[in-house]
């Protein structure tokens, strides 16, 4: 049962540099968890300022556990540093159905 969780944010203009560095250096770490079968981070085609980052990941389990890693937590600091105000949103999606994450898993975030 993967999952796919997607990420939308829009980062302040002066800090676009520093948001694709933190995002390319935890680019590599977070494909080699455990579960993860894809890891993409797009750019908007109208606004150079909004991306999405896209994860999709062999269960649920994974997910939560990623969750609960240090890189989305290095992802999240950055994100709400970089972006002004932070717009991070969460969406989950499972061809299978299945549970969501647990707030606790989720740091706090909503999904969307």
């Amino acid at each position: 049962m993967e999952k796919l969780a997607a990420i939308r944010m829009k980062v302040r203009p002066e800090k676009r540099k520093e948001l694709l560095q933190t995002v390319l250096a935890l680019a590599s770490e977070t494909r080699k968890e455990k579960g993860c079968l894809g890891w993409n981070f797009y750019q908007d085609v109208e606004d150079e300022n909004a991306f999405v980052l896209t994860q999709e990941w062999e269960s649920q389990v994974d997910l939560d556990e990623h969750l609960r890693s240090e890189a989305f937590d290095v992802l999240l600091g950055g994100v709400n540093l970089l972006c002004d105000p932070p717009e991070v949103g969460i969406s989950l999606f499972s061809s299978a159905g299945g549970t969501e994450p647990s707030e606790e898993a989720m740091g706090g975030l909503t999904l969307s």
